[in-house]
């Protein structure tokens, strides 16, 4: 059996996650990745069959997303020669993590194509969503990348074809303990407007992964350093906290951890606005962002905040083999 596996690379969860799932599918067949963006930080460690520009929203400094640059990094016509180019006939099965390059092929094609992703998770209307009118939002969720069946990931099971996460087995076997600091990692943010704001709070050792540094760095209690998953993973796992946007997996992975956890969902991102409405209902902490009451408000969190406990049992394995039973 060929297998393609179609993964997003806007941000580090995609890839994240798929670390995880690409060994299970190599026991169903060959595997053949597609990646397409250009922001995650993470690299797969497996090689690549197909690699195109994709379409990626570009993170600001300040908190939310760059429209300029994410405009001028999208290439519409490039996107469609892509999804034409794509040799569909090799596969017998394709999945999709929210890639539109393979998502608007198979659409072209008249081709079936699987999602497993967390963006499927928002076509159910059981899904949380912030207070509002964001009715035009939802056309990301349902056009970006459009699939013909779906299995959805998200903090709970909101409906029937939803999981809760996929935590890596490097994550499930991590030694974890409390050494006092709390784990930085918010990538809307420039490392510079951060420790302005962190080294307010003293009494605490902040450990801040940045993907605007290509450097090491320290400034007062504020320790700085570029985006590495394995010294990513040994700070959270011995820390009290992480403080990170409003992403999936990192929240996700520090809640199994057993941290406390702060989450500023980004600017003008619907879909981290409706996680964070998620994270809010089962007892985590949401700050808007960081503005004048930000220190404050980070003070009264490391002093009273509790940890909230979830249950996300290993369920990967049995979504694969279901996947496989149910489309090959």
């Amino acid at each position: 059996m060929k297998i393609l596996f179609a993964i997003q690379g806007t941000g580090n969860g995609h890839i994240s996650r798929a670390r995880e799932i690409v060994p299970l599918l190599k026991e169903h067949g060959h595997v053949d990745i597609l990646v397409s963006g250009t922001q995650a930080d993470l690299t797969l460690n497996e090689p690549l069959a197909h690699k195109f520009h994709g379409f990626s929203f570009i993170f600001g400094k300040r908190g939310g997303v760059n429209h300029w640059q994410t405009y001028r990094t999208m290439n519409l016509l490039q996107l469609w020669k892509d999804a034409r180019s794509l040799p569909l006939k090799k596969y017998d099965i394709i999945i999709n993590d929210f890639e539109p390059v393979s998502s608007w092929a198979c659409k072209i094609a008249g081709k079936p194509i699987i999602a497993l992703s967390h963006q499927s998770s928002f076509l159910s209307k059981k899904t949380p969503r912030p207070p509002g009118n964001y009715h035009w939002h939802e056309l990301i969720f349902k056009h970006y990348a459009p699939t013909t069946f779906k299995i959805g990931l998200h903090f709970e099971k909101y409906d029937d074809f939803i999981h809760t996460p996929i935590i890596r087995k490097e994550i499930r076997e991590q030694l974890t303990s409390n050494l006092g600091h709390i784990t930085v990692y918010l990538p809307a943010y420039s490392d510079i407007y951060l420790t302005y704001y962190l080294k307010m709070v003293t009494d605490v050792k902040w450990e801040v992964f940045s993907k605007h540094t290509k450097s090491t760095y320290q400034d007062g209690n504020v320790y700085v350093q570029p985006i590495n998953h394995l010294e990513y993973n040994k700070s959270l796992a011995n820390s009290s906290g992480l403080l990170t946007g409003a992403g999936f997996e990192g929240p996700a992975e520090a809640l199994y951890m057993g941290k406390k956890v702060l989450v500023i969902p980004m600017k003008y991102q619907y879909e981290q606005q409706c996680n964070a409405e998620s994270l809010r209902e089962i007892g985590v902490q949401i700050v808007k962002s960081i503005d004048k009451d930000f220190v404050m408000v980070l003070k009264q969190w490391l002093f009273d905040s509790k940890v909230v406990k979830v249950n996300f049992p290993n369920e990967t394995a049995a979504i694969i083999q279901n996947l496989i039973t149910r489309f090959s």
